[in-house]
């Protein structure tokens, strides 16, 4: 008989997994903020500022001490970081550099095709120019090539040929980012950035395959097979079935049933340790916790709205009249459950974090003890945004959706 995951069992883990069942306390620098990552697996990289950058909100969600110098710290004077592409720009465990060559090889023929129809011509032109002035000259980003071509006015597909020259030798591996300037990157070549001894490091593609299989399920708890070929996008669902039909045969994996939030029940996977230590999992705090829009335990917004009821997009793309909820809006968490979504922006020349709405989710009651947790959270955000001031707006507290 296949075993049966309450939805609660199966919240618990998945919030265990991503470091939300624990008290935002502990290290927030050094190696116990690289460790952090390290078990979250990788921490989005976003310019929206709204309140403060994605990456930043990540880890203080997580650790309420953590303040933005120190994860420059890990990048840049450590090297314990790099920063490349998952399902978009993150920041990673510098361990993980050996299995990205993979997706440089991988990413050097899939982007070919793209790039020649997305952007304008001359950029391949311009490989060996930046990388001779980058060995020359040291590093540059991209306000420092592309002398004499003209800047599009547009947005990211009308770059100037050097610029995309720059992305392209990042894409595949080439150069790195060894600092940020502002949020703008600046290159260098990849072997002054990554530690000797893991630049060196080759994986075979067994090696690959069994990495990225048991690392993502290790982070999710449970899976299905989409679902870890999605996690890093180092495999594909093909490749991710063949390992998991062999890992089952061994009894290496299990199946399990979940029930999702609504009831209904999905088949995953998941190790038989973590099924037998099921019960041991704690219970998330009863406090709030204010996400990020791109936190990765939001990423698979599917799975999301499976396991919590949740239903999230961000906005920033829809016309103002047409958004329902904001520009820039913030999930909240309360234990295990999703009770709402915020709406603030931190007025840094006022001091001021000013909240515009808070929408109850449906069947969520918004009692003193709860509006005070809410409130709370507020004031520990605005002091991390550097804000000595917290407002709301007079019709701040929405209808339930």
């Amino acid at each position: 008989m296949i075993p049966v995951v309450t939805n609660a069992q199966a919240r618990r883990l998945f919030l265990h997994r991503h470091a939300l069942a624990e008290m935002p306390r502990g290290a927030s620098s050094g190696h116990g903020l690289a460790a952090l990552i390290d078990s979250i697996g990788f921490v989005q990289v976003d310019s929206i500022n709204t309140v403060e950058r994605a990456h930043h909100m990540i880890l203080w969600a997580r650790r309420q001490a953590y303040r933005p110098p120190a994860l420059k710290t890990l990048l840049e004077q450590d090297r314990a970081l790099f920063e490349h592409w998952t399902h978009d720009a993150s920041i990673l465990p510098m361990s993980l550099f050996p299995y990205w060559k993979h997706r440089f090889a991988r990413d050097t023929d899939r982007l070919h095709g793209n790039w020649k129809r997305w952007f304008r011509d001359g950029y391949e032109a311009q490989f060996d120019t930046i990388l001779n002035r980058i060995a020359r000259d040291g590093p540059v980003s991209s306000s420092d090539v592309g002398e004499g071509e003209a800047r599009g006015k547009g947005g990211w597909w009308d770059w100037h040929p050097s610029k995309t020259a720059l992305e392209w030798l990042w894409r595949t591996g080439q150069i790195a980012v060894t600092r940020r300037d502002g949020f703008r990157k600046v290159y260098d070549l990849t072997e002054n950035v990554v530690p000797s001894g893991i630049y060196k490091t080759e994986v075979g593609p067994e090696a690959l395959i069994e990495w990225a299989c048991s690392s993502a399920l290790d982070r999710l708890g449970f899976a299905t097979a989409s679902e870890l070929a999605k996690y890093w996008y180092a495999v594909d669902k093909k490749t991710v079935l063949a390992w998991a039909e062999g890992q089952l045969a061994a009894g290496r994996l299990v199946k399990i049933i979940v029930t999702e939030a609504d009831g209904t029940h999905s088949m995953a996977l998941t190790r038989p340790e973590t099924l037998a230590h099921l019960p041991d999992v704690p219970a998330p705090p009863a406090r709030v916790r204010i996400l990020s829009p791109f936190d990765p335990a939001l990423r698979d917004r599917d799975r999301v709205e499976r396991l919590f009821g949740f239903h999230y997009r961000i906005e920033v793309f829809v016309p103002e009249k047409l958004r329902q909820f904001g520009y820039y809006v913030f999930p909240v968490l309360e234990g295990s459950q999703v009770i709402g979504r915020l709406d603030c922006k931190a007025w840094r020349a006022e001091g001021c974090l000013r909240v515009r709405g808070f929408w109850p989710e449906r069947g969520v009651k918004m009692g003193k003890a709860r509006l005070a947790g809410l409130e709370a959270e507020l004031s520990r955000l605005a002091d991390f945004a550097g804000c000595a001031q917290l407002t709301f707006d007079a019709d701040w507290l929405r209808r339930v959706q």
